[in-house]
This record gives C-alpha cells, sequence and structure tokens, in this order.
C-alpha cells in the first residue's frame, strides 16, 4: 500500500479508536509534514474545507496535540507523535477513570426488577436513592402511610421536610425516639427497640432500616447491616404487602410506650 493512500485512507480511520474525529485526523497528519504551516496551507495539503480548518485546529490545541504561534498569520506545529499521542492516551485515561467511578456509582444504586410468579418486586441499593424513593413514596401517598423505622428515617422523610406528606395523609409511625413537634396528622409511637427486639427477631437492625406501608397498596422494607450497602424492596404484591403489614400491627400492639398525637 502507497503511503500517501495510507495517510488518506486506514491511518484516519485508525486514529478515530484515540478520539480523532476524520476532519481532526488529516489535519494532525498534515501537519506531521509541515513545519509551521498556515490554516491556507493546510487547508491546501490536507484536503479539510477552508470552514473547518481553524475548529479543528482549536479542538487539536485543546488537545495538547497542536501548538500555535503569536504570530501574524498564525502558524501551527505539530506535537510530535510519541509525545502527542501520550498527551491524548494520559487524557483518554483520566477520562476513562472518572466516567468508571460514576459508572459504578450509578450501577451500586442501581434498580433491578426481579419476578416471581409474575409479581414484581423491584429493588433499590444505596442509601441516597433509597431515601429519595422513599420520599417520592410519601409525596405521593393519597390516604395514609403506617411505617417503623429508627429516627435516623423519620428525620430523613418526615422532620426534615414537614410539608412533604399531602394534607388529610395520616401517618402512623413507630420510632425509637421523635425530636421536635410532631407534625398535623401524625401519630408517633415512641418505644423500646431494643424491647422490640428481644420480642420479634423481624425488627430492622440498623439506622438505615424500616417498614413502610403507602395506601395499604404498596410496601417499602429497608434493610441495613453495618457497613454494607443498604437495600430495598418495593411491591404491591398482595402477599408481600399482608406479610409486612403484620409485621407492623404486631410490632404495635406488642410495644409497649407513649404515644404522641400530633394535633
Amino acid at each position: 500500500m502507497e503511503q500517501g493512500e495510507e495517510i488518506r485512507g486506514t491511518l484516519p480511520q485508525t486514529l478515530k479508536s484515540l478520539g480523532f474525529t476524520k476532519y481532526e485526523a488529516l489535519v494532525y497528519i498534515a501537519l506531521l509534514g509541515m513545519e509551521g504551516a498556515t490554516a491556507t496551507e493546510i487547508h491546501e495539503f490536507s484536503r479539510v474545507p477552508r470552514a473547518s480548518v481553524y475548529p479543528v485546529l482549536d479542538r487539536l490545541v485543546e488537545k495538547n496535540l497542536v501548538t500555535v504561534s503569536n504570530t501574524a498569520p498564525k502558524r501551527f506545529s505539530a506535537i510530535p507523535p510519541e509525545e502527542g499521542i501520550e498527551n491524548l492516551l494520559s487524557r483518554i485515561e483520566g477520562d476513562a477513570l472518572h466516567a468508571k467511578g460514576i459508572l459504578a456509582e450509578i450501577y451500586r444504586s442501581r434498580v433491578t426488577v426481579e419476578r416471581g410468579d409474575q409479581e414484581l418486586i423491584w429493588s433499590i441499593h444505596g442509601e441516597e436513592k433509597i431515601i429519595s424513593r422513599l420520599r417520592e413514596l410519601v409525596g405521593h401517598a393519597r390516604t395514609g402511610i403506617r411505617a417503623m423505622t429508627h429516627s435516623f428515617l423519620v428525620r430523613k422523610i418526615f422532620a426534615e421536610d414537614p410539608g412533604l406528606v399531602a394534607p388529610g395523609v395520616q401517618v402512623e409511625v413507630i420510632t425509637d425516639r421523635w425530636e421536635g413537634p410532631v407534625p398535623p396528622g401524625v401519630k408517633v409511637h415512641v418505644k423500646d427497640f431494643d424491647l422490640l427486639a428481644r420480642r420479634h427477631a423481624e425488627l430492622p437492625p440498623h439506622d438505615i432500616a424500616g417498614i413502610f406501608i403507602i395506601d395499604g397498596e404498596k410496601a417499602m422494607v429497608v434493610m441495613g447491616v453495618s457497613e454494607e450497602t443498604p437495600t430495598a424492596l418495593i411491591s404491591e404484591s398482595p402477599g408481600f404487602l399482608r406479610f409486612f403489614t403484620q409485621i407492623w400491627s404486631m410490632n404495635l400492639a406488642w410495644a409497649s410506650g407513649t404515644v404522641q398525637p400530633g394535633p
């Protein structure tokens, strides 16, 4: 294969794998064979349209592949490939590591769907995503919310934003403690969770844990174990809903403590 054919054929295609556009590859290749070329000379040698030459040169300068003089007219030179391609590879590696971190976080907080007997159970992973979804469920509740959770989630969901729950929605919460005034429409049962744990093994074992029943139609169960990523399960399955509703009711009946009704 002739060198000229390779320059105009396969080599630009190869450079595309390093992030070059077709015009960037043609201009960079042209500059490697020239010294201090003007934009007009680059246009004539590379066959890149005149209107595209300057934008391409700007991108190549930004990628640290081309230098530009302060003369008039401006003259451009290619950084030698040993240095230029190394600069490009370092940039690609940095971008890849950045993207890897973001993608890994998305994966850790992914939402998956599990099918069992055609009844859907959604699973959510990661504290931030769980709290966001829980706030969404609570904020869209129409009739009532029943919850059993540690004060951490109580504070995040009910106390930090008292206006989250729509007017008329009745909320009943079993928790280990409550700080501050009780919002209207909320009934709080402050219980000794250590006592409950001795009576009922299903009690959530960690601060980021709890049972939330929304409108009697769906249940969200948050499971957190120290030093592990918390997981939540959400379902409208009748069996799933009935099971966790019974757990909530039993803990309410078995627990001893004060009841603080909201105004």
